[in-house]
């Protein structure tokens, strides 16, 4: 079946035949995981050594407001596509970005950075899911897992650079400014390419008129039932809801703890940004051989596996804790490596499950939980260490992200693809 744009282009599905689009989303991607790599080294320090916070929760806030406000924003995301086309959320989500690098440089005050932090995840929410969504109605279903893993890929590996660069930063001019303001840039080049980038609209059209299973009559394709069906009814859903819950819980947690533990024990902040830069960026590179590997093999290897090995991460960071840099990159690397696995063969299993009609709202869904897991980590994180320390913390983390793993092998499966 042909199709053409509004503009008389032809429609086609693939990543060949969308290269230029897809390459522009990628690029688009980088600036959306460097404006959230700023917070990765310097912040948890702000709130400790420039205003003077004592308690872990308190500090742990503003990944709190952040991971709330943006995994509500991936729920909305998915609802509003229907009303809104996604270019328009895509650039939506970048105007709202665009005060943050100076909030978090010039921040009088810590509410301020908890305010950064909500425009921050209504910017990573709505700018993150329509890249993501837009790069799989680009590529149809045969390269789901090659594309989400390029799409996260860029955003994780920006977000590890720039975690690194804001440590070196930091170390040469302080917390504050200079480390923040690199964040302009991202703003800048990722609302000029959001104008730029062509909708997806005709490519979902053409992909539900492909489709080999048509919508039951009278199927239910709105936000609510597709809530439903993601977050418990559908097995594989749900495990892999739970699984994104868990797995970012654990980048919420390092996010907050590890600057904390490894400072405690000696490190700069050189240091801490190497550690806190090589999990995203190993994350983020890995997933371009994980992604295509998950359309060879199957989603479910990957992602138990990928449990595991990050389980196993946490108990490489205090069992060499007596040697604190070694401790760190060893567990950044089991992280990064870890969540590589974990992270395009989950999308690209929720894809799998969902039907083209109710696709977006079950990503958003997926999306959701999985960012609920941000402000879970932190709060679990402040919890535990206010009350037993930092070394608990990171023990719980192990065994509940094992659990999770477990979990995933009972409820997921895997379907043919198209």
């Amino acid at each position: 079946m042909n199709a053409t744009t509004a503009s008389g282009r032809p429609v086609r599905l693939g990543l060949r035949e969308n290269r230029l689009q897809f390459t522009l989303l990628v690029i688009v991607n980088v600036c959306v995981g460097g404006l959230v790599g700023l917070e990765r080294t310097t912040v948890p320090l702000i709130g400790t050594e420039t205003f003077g916070l004592t308690s872990d929760l308190a500090v742990f806030s503003f990944i709190i407001a952040f991971g709330l406000t943006k995994a509500l924003t991936n729920l909305a995301a998915g609802a509003l596509t229907a009303r809104f086309r996604r270019k328009q959320l895509l650039v939506a989500g970048w105007l709202i970005g665009v005060p943050v690098p100076f909030a978090l440089a010039y921040a009088p005050s810590w509410g301020w950075i908890v305010a950064a932090n909500v425009l921050l995840g209504l910017n990573q929410g709505l700018t993150w899911s329509m890249t993501v969504n837009m790069k799989i109605d680009l590529v149809g279903p045969a390269r789901r897992g090659l594309a989400t893993g390029l799409n996260e890929a860029a955003g994780y590996t920006a977000v590890g650079a720039t975690a690194l660069l804001t440590g070196y930063l930091a170390t040469a001019y302080g917390l504050r400014p200079v480390p923040e303001l690199i964040g302009v840039v991202f703003v800048v080049a990722g609302l000029a390419l959001a104008l730029v980038v062509r909708d997806t609209a005709a490519h979902v059209a053409l992909e539900l008129a492909q489709h080999p299973e048509p919508l039951p009559a009278g199927g239910d394709t709105g936000l609510t039932a597709t809530f439903i069906r993601t977050s418990w009814r559908d097995r594989s859903l749900r495990g892999a809801s739970q699984a994104g819950l868990v797995n970012n819980l654990n980048d919420g947690l390092t996010w907050g703890v590890f600057p904390l533990l490894f400072t405690d024990h000696g490190l700069g902040l050189a240091a801490v940004g190497l550690i806190k830069g090589l999990y995203p960026i190993l994350w983020g590179i890995g997933q371009i051989p994980t992604g295509h590997l998950a359309d060879r093999i199957g989603r479910k290897p990957l992602i138990v596996t990928g449990m595991l090995v990050q389980a196993a991460g946490f108990l490489l960071a205090l069992a060499l804790l007596d040697r604190p840099l070694l401790a760190g990159v060893l567990s950044a690397v089991a992280l990064g490596i870890g969540t590589a696995m974990v992270y395009p063969a989950l999308i690209a299993s929720v894809s799998d499950h969902a039907h083209p009609a109710w696709r977006a709202n079950a990503l958003g869904t997926y999306r959701f939980w999985r960012d609920i897991g941000y402000a879970a980590g932190a709060l679990v994180a402040g919890v535990l260490a206010d009350a037993f320390g930092l070394d608990a913390t990171v023990i719980a983390a192990a065994a509940l992200t094992a659990a999770s793993g477990l979990l995933a092998a009972r409820w997921i499966t895997d379907r043919a693809r198209e």
